[in-house]
């Protein structure tokens, strides 16, 4: 068995093993990384030699570092990295490689279809109705969407949304407010299998699945890297902010929306952004937070999403796709019942 493991922003991590009588065997590390002293590669495959094959992550890498003395240095990847690979190994834990992506384009519909939508697609992919699935928005009227675990008095200016019109909804995700006008961002859902990220933490999950947008923005000039926890910035400030939620059924759903071309001043008077949530943004108004995808590309949002879409089919297997009539259907029921009611919306007062 063999499992390969690429350290966003690190080396290549291989294992080749086998499995007797449920525990590993022959297990054999190799890959482009850095180890000093070079004594330390058969420590770490001692260690890992008769362990469960039902040993979490956690439990593979206390028993790599458990091994090792303090002054060993493993450069460009981490005994985490090792413990991924043998997951992988022994098909717990998936890599990119082992699955088909399903990619549809941006549909302009009702952006509350959309936030339905990251409850409805994470349900067929569970159930097997369709693969790992990245899709595009696109929506025709304007509407600020929270986190799920946002206050809307604290976020929320009434009279600046009355004033504008935009409408206000609750995702089903943690993390900040999107401020969403037709053609202001871009936005985009990734649900996949919570093997793809087995063993990754949190904050390595973020940066881990956005690997490939920052290979995009890197194709369209833009020097972009993540900060902790979720945040994709440039040279020149903050391009996009992500959010994830995980479900029991055994997927997770990782969004983002970047900025293309938002009207700032409008945005002030419709969120709530106060100086403690700029505190550690290194800046003292929202505006300068605001760094749109426009002004360092010059591309149209929609060539721009194109772009996204290519590099993605370029990287991974991958195959178009639509919605199908009964996500549809399911995705409006929950609009109707759940995503427009104020019980909802107002869940957090």
């Amino acid at each position: 068995m063999r499992g390969e493991y690429k350290v966003p922003g690190g080396k290549l991590v291989v294992v080749d093993l086998e499995t007797r009588d449920g525990r590993l065997a022959d297990v054999r590390l190799s890959g482009d990384f850095f180890l000093e002293p070079d004594e330390a590669l058969e420590d770490i495959n001692a260690a890992l030699e008769g362990l469960p094959v039902e040993a979490s992550v956690t439990k593979l890498a206390e028993a790599i570092d458990g091994a090792l003395d303090d002054d060993v240095a493993l450069i460009g990847f981490s005994s985490s990295a090792v413990g991924i690979a043998v997951r992988r190994a022994l098909g717990k834990a998936t890599g990119w490689a082992d699955h088909t992506f399903e990619v549809i384009p941006a549909v302009t519909m009702d952006p509350l279809m959309h936030v339905a939508l990251d409850e409805v697609i994470p349900e067929q992919v569970a159930s097997g109705q369709r693969g790992p699935t990245l899709r595009f928005w696109d929506w025709d009227s304007p509407l600020v969407v929270i986190g799920t675990f946002q206050s809307v008095r604290n976020e929320i200016d009434p009279e600046g949304a009355e004033r504008y019109g935009i409408g206000i909804a609750r995702r089903i995700s943690g993390g900040g407010a999107m401020f969403m006008e037709p053609g202001n961002c871009i936005t985009y859902s990734l649900v996949v299998p919570s093997s793809l990220v087995e063993g990754l933490s949190f904050e390595q999950s973020y940066r881990f699945l956005d690997d490939w947008v920052l290979g995009a923005l890197r194709e369209l000039g833009i020097n972009a890297d993540y900060v902790p926890l979720n945040d994709i910035v440039s040279d020149k400030g903050k391009i996009a902010g992500a959010a994830q939620k995980r479900f029991a059924n055994g997927v997770m759903l990782h969004h983002v929306t970047m900025s293309y071309d938002i009207d700032a001043d409008k945005m002030l008077q419709v969120l709530r952004i106060g100086r403690e949530k700029l505190s550690d943004k290194g800046t003292k108004s929202a505006n300068k937070r605001v760094d749109p995808l426009r002004s360092q590309t010059q591309m149209a949002r929609m060539d721009i999403i194109e772009a996204f879409i290519k590099h993605f089919e370029g990287r991974y297997d991958t195959e178009q796709s639509s919605y199908t009539d009964a996500e549809l259907a399911q995705a409006e029921e929950l609009v109707a019942t759940k995503f427009a009611t104020d019980a909802w919306t107002n869940r957090v007062p």
